[in-house]
């Protein structure tokens, strides 16, 4: 019997990150895929507007639920079965979700579907970590990031694809083949470590039930606030009651529980806690971004979906190249320099896109978007391979589900605050150019005497005429609102990003207390 340090995996460890990295690509994608057919869904089914978003709502509901129990999860039923589970429901439920017969059978596939993919991804990263040796921990954490990261990125230009040239279903039926290729490399290639403890014994009910009330109408809060008008609506002001009772509760039950369903203990590791902070930010910037500029690209600027998700490539395209190139400079620069370079340069990013006018054009969009691309990729590598650094491998599943969950929720928030503070900036920014255009403005009355005899051209009379120039006049006048609106929003993420960076010193790199396993010869 021989004694030997040893890292889980790693003779087989390029087969394990192409299993789980099929898992992570097939999940992460299902986050942002439907968007863009939710307009066919509801045609097809026969709903409103309202209706149709608990189609997005249900998935990501789900998964930010399940994603902090994980760790317990894995260490009750082990985690290679948990993972294969949840690959089988991620995939079957896909089916199930194609052959949807009306809306309320949509979201309850689509709740299951999250069930399945917010479990795959956390595991996906645990496993990662584990399986490659210290020095190659920022590329395990590239690789991750192709998924987790591309996958939003790239599902609504893939969604717009299928949905134009197939139909909606096909966005779902997708996933089928994937799935049953990520199970057969799950049984070939997937063990479960010889430190994972399997745990028997009482489940903490009500430290779950907390968890989904709280977590729940949290994210329930955050999807419906924009529509509801925030604390405007009863609805809002119960949901942020139940979410904040929720949350306070879980908290204390976890904290003085025996055998807590989520392991808030591992907040007490400073770098593990700042990382996950610092991750939360990333995922307002990435989410509220991904949110906000193809509605920049389509509703103000005009552009298809599929032109508008062309037109975001760049960004894609750069952290596609960085993820791999961080993971390497990780060793070299270590994570302050690289995360504070990556925070920097994305906030520079945000700041070129705050300086754009109504005549933007593609090149104009290419620099930023290249420089937010890289900076996400750097600081994504460089962030979760810090923020884990210093978890014990027994907690690495539990922690990556806490992490993951963090992101997501505050990529919720992110989400909910771009789209109210471009509302609202709408309307303010239209009130202060309303102001400077009366009969006394000699623009304004130019502009009016031109289009009106341009009008009057096409016929109808000079009262419809002038009637036309000052619709005209109006629409202008919104657009250049709107415009600014979003100018507003990307200076507010610039300012999150660089508040940021104070977080970065908080990080250490270094390795958790390595775990001695047997080897039997």
């Amino acid at each position: 019997m021989n004694n030997e340090v040893k890292t889980y995996g790693v003779e087989n460890k390029w087969l394990i990150a192409l299993t789980v990295i099929t898992g992570t690509i097939m999940s992460a994608l299902d986050t942002s895929i439907v968007n863009v057919a939710l307009p066919y869904m509801r045609g097809n089914l026969g709903v409103s507007v309202e209706e149709i978003t608990w189609v997005a709502t249900g998935y990501m509901l789900s998964s930010v639920i399940i994603m902090p129990i994980v760790g317990m999860l894995s260490s009750r039923f082990g985690r290679k079965r948990l993972y294969m589970v949840n690959v089988f429901l991620f995939t079957a439920s896909s089916f199930l979700c194609g052959i949807s017969w009306n809306l309320s059978s949509l979201v309850f596939f689509r709740i299951l579907q999250g069930i399945g993919g917010g479990a795959v991804i956390p595991v996906s990263q645990a496993i990662l970590r584990e399986s490659f040796p210290p020095e190659e921990q920022g590329m395990a954490m590239g690789i991750y990031g192709f998924g987790v990261v591309l996958g939003p990125a790239f599902g609504p230009t893939l969604g717009g694809w299928l949905t134009d040239n197939y139909s909606w279903p096909w966005i779902f039926f997708i996933n089928i083949p994937i799935g049953i290729i990520n199970m057969l490399l799950v049984a070939r290639f997937l063990h479960d470590p010889p430190y994972l403890k399997r745990e028997k014994g009482k489940i903490d009910f009500l430290g779950l039930w907390l968890l989904v009330i709280g977590l729940g109408a949290l994210q329930l809060m955050l999807e419906k606030g924009e529509q509801k008008d925030w604390f405007q609506s009863g609805m809002i002001i119960w949901l942020a009651a139940a979410s904040f009772a929720g949350i306070l509760f879980f908290i204390w039950r976890e904290l003085v529980a025996e055998k807590p369903a989520v392991d808030l203990r591992l907040l007490k590791n400073l770098p593990f806690t700042s990382g996950t902070m610092i991750g939360g930010v990333l995922g307002m910037g990435l989410y509220g971004s991904l949110f906000i500029l193809p509605l920049f690209l389509q509703q103000l600027l005009g552009y298809p979906a599929l032109d508008s998700g062309l037109v975001l490539m760049p960004r894609s395209l750069a952290m596609a190249v960085m993820m791999p190139v961080g993971g390497r400079l990780y060793n070299r620069l270590g994570p302050k320099v690289l995360i504070s370079l990556g925070l920097v340069m994305t906030a520079f990013s945000f700041w070129q896109l705050s300086t754009m006018s109504l005549d933007v054009g593609f090149w104009d969009l290419f620099i930023p978007q290249s420089l937010q691309g890289a900076g996400f990729g750097m600081v994504f590598v460089a962030l979760t391979t810090a923020a884990l650094s210093t978890i014990k491998k027994s907690e690495m599943t539990a922690a990556s589900g806490l992490y993951n969950v963090v992101r997501q929720v505050f990529g919720s928030v992110g989400i909910a605050v771009t789209a109210t503070e471009l509302t609202r900036g709408e309307q303010i920014f239209r009130a202060g150019l309303v102001r400077n255009v009366t009969p006394f403005t000699p623009n304004a009355v130019n502009f009016v005497h031109t289009m009106t005899g341009a009008m009057a051209q096409q016929g109808g009379g000079l009262a419809a005429a002038r009637y036309k120039a000052l619709g005209i006049l109006n629409g202008q006048l919104q657009r250049q609102a709107s415009m600014l609106s979003y100018n507003h929003v990307f200076s507010l993420v610039m300012v999150l990003f660089i508040f940021s960076v104070p977080l970065v010193f908080l990080l250490r790199g270094g390795q958790a207390p390595e775990e001695r396993e047997i080897i039997i010869d």
